[in-house]
């Protein structure tokens, strides 16, 4: 009777083996999908972070700063001034936007909201949508409102998160007092005191004219891409 029981157990482990093998083997892979997973939400973090740091170097004049949190190749693109390429030449086209450090009467707010950030799936690179709200004013001239729309990508550099290519897409400016319903002002050019590496990788109006950047993700629930928008003709661009 013990020899039966004996061989009956063995024949019960025997069958409950590869299933208990089966079990672990559907443990490790969940325990992998969850790692990875943890891993992208972490580097999302730390992208937000990024842009947000570069928010804050930027708005008080920290150009050197603001410049280092780009790729070695990077690239910044502010509405039609063109693209610069490199810290180095970022540094310097910033100072565009006004001098070096806090300034009385310069004000140089950009505020950015309303992400939407995707990590690759390999966890090297990434996207980003952010919506901007800008207040700028230099000594003895009249504020401005503004807002517009970022396309951001980055890259991993040595395990850490860098700006890849910072492009504001500047879609409409206000007079301060007159506000949008009776001033309309138009972006500022490509700078011939400091000309940029490339002209701007997109020509549009800002309002009154009406455009829609790209969207450099798809939509959630469709799945579709959303970077070819109808527009509203525009002959002045050639945008038929």
């Amino acid at each position: 009777m013990i020899a039966r029981t004996g061989v009956v157990a063995a024949l019960l482990i025997g069958l409950a083996a590869p299933a208990l093998a089966q079990d672990g083997a559907d443990l490790r892979t969940r325990l992998t999908a969850y790692k990875h997973r943890v891993q992208l939400l972490e580097d999302q973090d730390a992208i937000e972070n990024l842009q947000a740091t570069f928010g804050y170097y930027f708005d008080k004049g920290l150009w050197g700063q603001a410049a280092a949190l780009f790729s070695a190749h990077g690239t910044f693109e502010y509405g039609l001034r063109g693209v610069y390429v490199g810290p180095q030449r970022i540094a310097r086209a910033m100072l565009l936007f006004g001098p070096q450090g806090p300034t009385a009467g310069h004000l140089n707010n950009h505020m950015q909201l309303q992400n939407v950030t995707v990590v690759a799936e390999d966890g090297r690179t990434a996207t980003a949508r952010w919506q901007g709200m800008v207040m700028l004013s230099d000594p003895g001239q009249n504020g401005i409102w503004g807002v517009g729309i970022y396309e951001n990508e980055y890259v991993k550099e040595g395990g850490v998160w860098k700006i890849a290519k910072l492009h504001f897409y500047m879609t409409a400016q206000t007079d301060y007092d007159q506000g949008f319903l009776k001033s309309a002002l138009p972006m500022a050019g490509q700078s011939a005191l400091f000309p940029p590496d490339r002209p701007p990788t997109e020509v549009y109006r800002s309002f009154p004219g009406a455009y829609i950047p790209p969207f450099g993700f798809r939509h959630p629930v469709t799945g579709k891409s959303l970077k070819d928008i109808p527009e509203p003709a525009d002959n002045v661009v050639g945008r038929k």
